[in-house]
Formats: C-alpha cells, structure tokens, sequence
C-alpha cells in the first residue's frame, strides 16, 4: 500500500511538472493566453449578428438585402434596420424573424442620398455599421 501512493506521488509531481514547463514555453512564446474562463464563457455566449449588404451603390428606392445570421439568440427573434439620421441610429419599419439556424434575409430600399449607414438590431446584439451609397 506504501509503494502504490509512492508511486501515485511521483506520478503528480510528475504531471505538475510538465504543465508548468509547457505553460512556460507558451508564456514566453509571446503566445497570448485564453481569456479566463469567466471571460471566454461571456464572450462564447454573448448574442451577436452579422450584416452584410448586397449592393454597395443603389438607385434611389431601387431594392437591394441585407443579409446575415444572429448566434446565441433564440430563432424566430426579430431583428430590425437601423439608419443613422444626424448623430441618432433610427429604427426603420423593416423587421424579420430569423429562421432556425439564426440567419435573417430583410429587403430593403432607401430614399436618403449618399452614402447611408446602416445596422442591423435584434436579440440584445447590434451588428457592425453597413455602408451603402444611394444616388
């Protein structure tokens, strides 16, 4: 019975030792380390959505989409446009459910000349700004 914690002993320092070493060469490798795990969980289940558009320049009122997908949010959550008008982002009268596998297709038209900038909100995420030309 002695001999087998002995052994079970040597066997844990064993392994401890070697976790220090490899966590040493990854420290000075200049390697970032993950985010701690409270971080990581927060930032793996954070709601987030994608936008992108499918014209870059559009005619006055002429159609185009904006497309993306939602992660870490129910399906069937309504995401909607947002224009920024002056310093204020306005919600627009265009909202879609996003379907089961959290990805969202929403036609749009536009009026305002110039360029437009444009998001997408919807299930406490925002997406990046969507830049789009209107003459």
């Amino acid at each position: 019975m002695d001999r087998f914690r002995r052994a079970s002993a040597a066997a844990l320092l064993t392994a401890v030792a070697l976790a220090g070493a490899v966590g040493g060469a990854a420290a000075s490798s200049g390697v970032p380390a993950p985010p701690s795990g409270e971080r990581a969980h927060d930032l793996a289940t954070r709601p987030a959505i994608s936008a992108h558009a499918t014209a870059r320049a559009v005619a006055a009122w002429e159609e185009f989409r904006i497309h993306g997908s939602a992660r870490n949010v129910t399906s069937g959550t309504p995401v909607t446009l947002q224009q920024k008008q002056g310093k204020r982002w306005v919600s627009l009268p265009a909202t879609i459910r996003t379907a089961r596998s959290g990805e969202y297709s929403l036609r749009v038209k536009l009026g305002i000349k110039g360029e437009n900038a444009l998001r997408i909100v919807g299930g406490g995420a925002v997406s990046p700004v969507v830049r789009t030309t209107v003459s």
